[in-house]
């Protein structure tokens, strides 16, 4: 067990290149454009002790958000070992909580949410290639579309790349169709690919970069949720259970685990997860699936070596690291410095390359923290383009008593001469100007997986160093090389922006290599409704000074754009302008992917530029093809003006001014008779009854409204967080009812019923195209007042009425409708926007 697994990597150069490839399994890359921190005195003791452990646990699940920080926190910060959580997915398929980001800019969002909250309780992130598609009710429908074979090969990639000597499920893998089919799925990889990780023939490919490993344990966290009730788990036999208080409480902190977790889970801000710590004993529950359970269930590593005597050469490291804890001194963490070389020193000499580069970088940051060594460097520019020039100031600060050699900073990603001999003396910064060019051949920055088109289940990825990792790897970066105390030691930085915010002081932004020019239709998707002519804007962005060019809009036979092109000219970088092609649609329904184009510098340009800034998350920019949706569909609207009220992550406004609509978003606090009267319909956006609290004061005037004639269309709300429970004028039950499968077939109930005959008459057709789910949380109970109008079921199970409800309330129409018009109106769906500009467009009745 002691003895390394790559007997041939004998010599010094081999060696190197195992742990260099291990230091990019392991550690991956970081694109946070945040500040260098150091840590506290209390934070370095803390890490000393961490370096006693050599432990590793992988905790697994489905999403972003699925993980239990209270036990990732606890392994991490109490038994200190290191942790790693594997998300298969990133989330793409759930709903905006904050924005109007949804699919894939939703996924790189709940990316660095992730590791945002991996920053804050101290573990670790993976993924896995699987593509969160949208709900799923069972596991094998789950694991087909995921594409078997591959995200096995990716769970048994994250257990030989952590070596876990636990593994802990957040699901329990028995589960399939009684709750999320990625929940379940999660669970049944962790659980089938436990011991097929050891298999040496099992995805051979891998074992160029890593070693087969058999985890000692897994363990299924159970919890009152899986029982049905608290009631229903207090009184249940734990016998076969371990338990594991996780409200530890933390002196150098001065917090207990389960606030620490708290904040951790509060960093998933897009899906509302914002906690509240507790203070207090706290128990979470463990199921040994496989393994031994640990003889006294007191410790989750019971029975493993965890201590150095695991490595061969280690008992040389023990006695050390036992050194540097009891003679840490607080006020003086320099003092440690010594001690800390020595421990590397003799880290290095011990045989297992896994924990050598584990705990190398452990013990590398704790000698920077004990020296107060701070560096960086800082481009001049936000987006800078392959072969441009930039400027970029390096600084090392050290607060070192003793002198720190700066020997050499060493590029990475570009040339620069390096070599600098230079000591630092006490409290002095060493601050250092430098022009670079940006080599012409430079990556451009944007998220790996979102390289190459994907499929419904998988993103494609083929580098194997890349698979599981959180982020891209930034082009340009540098490694301070320094001697101290005659230890050679290099600390890499990536190149990032700073400037200074009248707000927030210093703000750090990554450094983002973007092409010369970008280009972007304005709207993802354009209607053309009834062969109607439109305007479609292109906005051309440059990011290179005196850039010139045409920007075309090439459409194929039967559609025609005036003019064909436009010539262009734009002197600075940042500066962007707007073009206006009159399109002309063909006569028949039809629709088309449109990707405009600029000819310049003799080359195409073709992609598009997202940026995606919110302050909890480092700024994000994605570049992918540059594409839009055509619609050429027939449909009629005679609702022309609709006040909105916006719900969570609602783009529709902007969708229904395309069919010809005057959309106000209004507030809820304006919310009146006398406002309301002005308007045809009002449009309640997703989970309005979730998130805006003043509707709960504000439902008689809205049920007036309908009273008098006007039309209310409420979008899907969820029954747990409802902020009143009389959200229509009728009794009505919401529940977790939906249909996931987006090709399920529709019946309509009524086939003479007015809103699927005025104004446009509504079919079959209609509910083709459609996009990753039918709907979501439909009601299941409903007063006899409702007439529901479409059935439909996902295959093999009972159709479901609650879709699409609508009743008569004095001169109005009050519907509500769990379809998901939220995706499929800004998907382009032509039955989609059919069926809903007849819901907002439903006649007037007689007052009674």
């Amino acid at each position: 067990m002691n003895r390394p697994y790559y007997s041939g990597f004998i010599s010094k150069i081999y060696k190197f290149k195992l742990l260099s490839w291990l230091t990019l399994i392991l550690f991956g890359t970081s694109g946070y454009a945040q500040p260098t921190r150091i840590l506290t005195s209390a934070e370095i003791y803390a890490g000393m002790e961490r370096l006693s452990f050599l432990g590793s646990a992988l905790y697994v699940a489905a999403h972003p958000d699925d993980e239990n920080t209270k036990l990732i926190s606890y392994l991490a910060n109490e038994k200190k070992a290191y942790t790693t959580y594997l998300s298969l997915t990133r989330g793409d398929g759930g709903q905006n909580l904050i924005g109007p980001e949804i699919s894939e800019l939703l996924g790189v969002i709940r990316t660095q949410e992730l590791l945002k909250a991996r920053a804050t309780d101290n573990g670790h992130q993976l993924f896995s290639r699987a593509n969160d598609f949208g709900y799923s009710k069972n596991a094998e429908e789950t694991i087909e579309i995921w594409d078997t074979e591959k995200v096995k090969a990716d769970v048994v990639w994250a257990i030989r790349k952590t070596r876990p000597d636990i593994i802990i499920n957040r699901f329990d893998h028995l589960t399939s169709g009684k709750t999320h089919g990625h929940h379940t799925a999660s669970a049944i990889l962790s659980y089938d690919l436990f011991e097929i990780a050891n298999d040496k023939n099992a995805y051979p490919e891998q074992l160029k970069y890593v070693r087969p490993w058999q985890t000692r344990r897994l363990f299924f966290n159970t919890s009152w949720w899986f029982y049905g009730s608290e009631e229903k788990f207090n009184k249940a036999d734990k016998t076969n259970l371990m338990p594991v208080d996780v409200g530890v409480y933390y002196p150098t902190m001065g917090k207990s685990n389960t606030e620490v977790a708290a904040e951790s889970r509060s960093n998933h801000k897009c899906q509302g997860f914002g906690s509240t710590g507790t203070r207090g004993s706290s128990m979470e529950y463990l199921q040994i699936l496989k393994g031994d359970m640990p003889p006294s269930k007191s410790d989750l590593f019971e029975g493993i070596n965890t201590t150095w005597t695991r490595v061969k050469g280690g008992e040389m490291v023990q006695p050390l690291v036992e050194k540097a804890i009891t003679t840490y001194n607080f006020k003086n963490p320099g003092a440690s410095i010594p001690v800390l070389i020595s421990i590397r020193k003799a880290i290095q000499n011990t045989g297992d390359p896994f924990w050598i580069n584990i705990k190398t970088a452990e013990v590398d940051k704790l000698i920077a923290a004990c020296a107060g060594l701070f560096t960086e460097v800082v481009a001049g520019v936000h987006k800078v383009t392959p072969g441009d020039s930039l400027k970029l100031t390096f600084e090392a600060t050290s607060q070192l008593s003793g002198d720190i050699l700066l020997k050499s900073i060493q590029a990475h990603g570009f040339s620069m001469d390096s070599t600098l001999l230079t000591l630092l003396p006490f409290n002095k910064s060493f601050t250092w100007t430098k022009s670079i060019k940006v080599p012409g051949k430079t990556d451009y920055t944007t998220p790996y997986w979102l390289l190459k088109p994907h499929n419904q289940g998988l993103y494609e990825v083929e580098d194997q160093l890349k698979i599981g990792q959180p982020e891209s790897d930034r082009a340009l970066k540098v490694d301070f090389v320094f001697d101290i105390n005659g230890e050679t030691i290099s600390y890499t930085k990536d190149v990032v922006y700073k400037y200074n915010s009248p707000e927030n002081g210093a703000t750090y932004r990554p450094l983002e290599i973007v092409p010369a020019l970008t280009v972007k239709i304005k709207e993802p998707v354009y209607l053309f409704p009834n062969g109607k002519k439109e305007d479609i804007k292109v906005v051309v962005h440059t990011w290179k000074k005196n850039q010139s060019g045409k920007v075309r809009l090439p459409l194929p036979y039967g559609w025609k754009a005036i003019p064909e092109s436009f010539d262009f000219l734009l002197h600075n970088p940042g500066e962007n302008k707007e073009f206006t092609f009159s399109v002309i649609p063909p006569v028949q329904a039809t629709d088309i992917y449109v990707h405009p184009v600029i000819e310049a510098n003799d080359r195409i340009y073709s992609m598009s530029m997202t940026d995606i800034h919110y302050d909890h998350i480092p700024y994000q920019t994605v570049l992918m093809p540059s594409s839009a949706r055509f619609v050429s569909l027939p449909i009629i609207c005679t609702a022309q003006k609709i006040a909105y009220i916006m719900g969570a992550g609602d783009e529709i406004p902007k969708c229904l001014s395309q069919i010809g609509c005057s959309v106000e978003i209004i507030q809820p606090a304006e919310i009146s008779a006398d406002k309301l009267k002005n308007y045809d319909a009002l449009i309640m956006g997703v989970r309005a009854y979730n998130t805006i609290d003043e509707l709960k004061f504000k439902q008689n005037e809205i049920f007036d409204f309908v009273k008098n004639g006007g039309n209310v269309v409420v979008q899907y709300n969820v029954s747990n967080g409802l902020v009143t429970k009389e959200i229509a004028p009728y009794p009505i039950t919401l529940s977790r009812e939906r249909v996931t499968v987006e090709a399920a077939p529709v019946q309509i109930l009524n086939p003479d019923a007015n809103v699927v005959n005025h104004p446009n008459k509504i079919s079959e057709k209609d509910f083709e195209g459609w996009v990753q789910e039918r709907g979501l949380y439909f009601p299941s109970e409903w007063d006899t007042a409702f007439t529901p109008i479409l059935s439909c079921n996902d295959p093999g199970e009972k159709p479901l009425e609650g879709s699409l409800l609508i009743a008569r309330y004095g001169a109005g129409n009050y519907i509500y409708t769990g379809l998901s018009f939220f995706r499929q109106l800004v998907a382009g769906v032509p039955g989609a926007y059919r069926l809903f500009a007849n819901l907002i467009s439903m006649e007037r009745h007689e007052k009674p």
